[in-house]
Parts: C-alpha cells; sequence; structure tokens
C-alpha cells in the first residue's frame, strides 16, 4: 500500500504531466497566433507577442481550470472571475514579461528564428508557472 507522501507525489506528477499537456496545446495555439500575426498582418513581433501570449493565457487559464486543478472547484463566478484576475497578473505576467524580454535577447542580439525563440521563452517561464499556478493561482481554497 503505498503512503501517503507518495501518493501526493503521484497526484503532483499526474498534475504536472496535465499541466504540460496544456502546455503544449497553448504553445502550439500560441505560435499559429504568433506566425499569422507577423507573417499575414505584418505587426512588429513584440506586439504579436504580446497578442499571441494574452490569447495562450486565456486558452491555458481554461483549461488548467477544468483539467489541470480540476480538483480544486470555485463555488462561484465571483470567485472563478478573481482566480482568473490572479491567473492573469501571475503567469501572464510571468509568460508576458518573460516572452517579451527574452524574445528581444533571442531575437535580437543572437539571431535565432522568431518562432524558435519563441519557444526557449514558453519553456523558460513554465516552471515558474506551474509552481505559481498550483501555490497561488489553484490553491485549494478558491477564496482570495
Amino acid at each position: 500500500m503505498a503512503t501517503l507522501f507518495e501518493m501526493r507525489r503521484l497526484g503532483g506528477m499526474v498534475r504536472w504531466m496535465r499541466f504540460n499537456l496544456v502546455g503544449v496545446i497553448g504553445t502550439l495555439l500560441q505560435l499559429a497566433i504568433l506566425a499569422a500575426c507577423t507573417h499575414w498582418t505584418r505587426f512588429p513581433y513584440l506586439v504579436a507577442v504580446a497578442i499571441a501570449v494574452e490569447c495562450t493565457i486565456l486558452h491555458n487559464f481554461l483549461w488548467h481550470e477544468r483539467f489541470t486543478w480540476g480538483d480544486r472547484k470555485c463555488r462561484s463566478n465571483w470567485e472563478r472571475g478573481k482566480r482568473l484576475l490572479r491567473f492573469n497578473t501571475t503567469n501572464g505576467g510571468i509568460s508576458l514579461m518573460g516572452n517579451l524580454l527574452l524574445m528581444r535577447l533571442l531575437v535580437e542580439h543572437l539571431r535565432l528564428p522568431i518562432l524558435a525563440a519563441n519557444g526557449v521563452a514558453i519553456l523558460a517561464c513554465s516552471l515558474l508557472n506551474f509552481a505559481v499556478g498550483d501555490q497561488f493561482v489553484f490553491r485549494r481554497r478558491c477564496a482570495w
């Protein structure tokens, strides 16, 4: 019989895998939006990154709330709105600022292609985003 620590670790591993599945889908969405914004509409790449990241933040919130942290339900739409605000300011801030800063470094200074640089930036932000999501945004109680 598994100990409580082992069960928690296993539950954490399942949550981490779910987080990454949502992240992979979000990454594909972000890259598609970034490609569309830079190639078809000719937005400056940093504007395109900001648009793509915000769309992905909203996408990921919906999936994380229902799938990754679906066991930590909110009691009302008001609490869900506060949770979205926490997600957008924390995970969104990490993703947006991390992406913008790393993209500028990787594209302008290291001369990486835009989509490859964006993939690197996404990976760099993911560990911090998981920790913040688990401990602050989707904590056990849905109160602020």
